[in-house]
């Protein structure tokens, strides 16, 4: 019964009951009350302090007077320097407490053990080492050179590396040693409703989706590349930084990826001016490219770019530091390999996008 109001006389009953030895079960009998309202009594008791309190009752239900310790039982100071000691609860604690009971006292481990009820197997316990040892060196090995991998990612490497481990142990490991890193997201509030009439991709290298990202040297000095992914195996298909990107510059890294890949049926871009422009358009129709723009304010319409871009902004562009240009075109470059070759992706069911388009070319062959 949350809303229950006890009296005062009520409290001071159930105390004077409580001291005298009577059970839970008694006192709940002789006030005519159930056990789960007697559990409310207890929270009264400790919200008001014991009954019969000269201070509370001279306050009699009104505002207390000053000086008084707020009703509670040896409630102590409200400094922090007279405030009492916490409870001896911890092993450890009890373990330097038991110590000293038998130095200072001259007393046995049994009558100490008593003194403080600590049972007596706890101080000869001998703690076993770890089997699991060597596991926990690796996984905190690939955690600090993958500072962005959670644990899910951490066991795929494991199983790659040759480790039998469930991913249950792979993840209450992750969980002991902190190495959760990542901050939380925020939720979002408000429905979203999904654009309908996209057709569904059936396979690599049909629809393209771009973006622009930019960044700095270590000097200031800014500078952007263009990010091409294919939507179908999450493959990055080109990074290509430059200190600036002029319409007819997208072109040509496109002519570019058309010459190793083939022409894709559809590009997912923004409203941006390199993308809303006549040369991208001109570039389309020659080609015979679909451009498929997002919705202004809608970036879910082109979810799987903004999935990479974080990505790529969390693993590489926030990791590093870079000297020059042709520094972050390397760099990028060899994330770029790593996150098509090396990296599972839980969409792709574990696979790396490298692999995963291997597959999806196989399979369209036998088909």
């Amino acid at each position: 019964m949350p809303g229950k109001r006890f009296t005062n006389e009520q409290i001071a009953f159930a105390l004077r009951q409580a001291e005298n030895g009577a059970t839970v079960d008694e006192v709940c009998r002789k006030m005519g009350v159930s056990e789960p309202t007697c559990l409310t009594l207890e929270e009264a008791v400790r919200r008001h302090g014991r009954a019969g309190d000269p201070a509370a009752e001279a306050a009699g239900g009104r505002e207390r007077q000053a000086g008084t310790t707020g009703g509670r039982p040896n409630a102590g100071p409200l400094h922090a320097a007279g405030r009492p000691q916490a409870k001896v609860v911890r092993p450890a604690i009890r373990l330097e407490v038991l110590g000293h009971l038998q130095v200072a006292y001259g007393i046995s481990e049994r009558r100490a053990c008593q003194a403080i009820c600590f049972g007596r197997s706890s101080p000869r316990y001998t703690k076993r080492p770890d089997p699991q040892g060597a596991l926990r060196m690796r996984l905190k090995e690939l955690a600090a050179a993958r500072v962005r991998y959670g644990y899910r990612r951490l066991h795929i490497l494991l199983r790659w590396e040759g480790w039998a481990v469930n991913h249950k142990r792979t993840e209450r490991i992750y969980r002991d040693e902190e190495l959760s890193i990542r901050s939380k997201l925020p939720k979002r509030k408000r429905s979203w409703r999904y654009r309908q009439g996209r057709p569904a991709i059936g396979g690599p290298n049909e629809v393209w989706a771009m973006d622009f990202m930019s960044d700095r040297i270590f000097d200031g000095r800014p500078f952007r590349f263009l990010t091409v992914v294919d939507c179908h195996t999450r493959e990055a298909l080109s990074l290509t930084p430059r200190a600036n990107f002029r319409a007819f510059q997208v072109t040509e890294a496109l002519d570019a990826l058309v010459k190793l890949r083939g022409r894709p049926k559809s590009l997912r871009v923004d409203n941006g001016p390199e993308f809303a422009g006549r040369m991208l358009d001109q570039w389309a129709y020659l080609n015979g490219v679909e451009i498929d723009f997002s919705r202004p304010g809608k970036p879910t319409d082109n979810a799987y770019i903004e999935s990479f871009n974080g990505r790529l902004r969390a693993e590489c562009l926030n990791a590093s530091w870079f000297l020059s240009l042709a520094d972050a075109r390397d760099r990028i470059e060899e994330w770029r390999c790593h996150d098509n070759e090396d990296r599972s992706h839980t969409a792709l069911g574990g696979l790396t996008p490298r692999a995963f388009a291997d597959q999806a070319v196989t399979a369209r062959e036998l088909a």
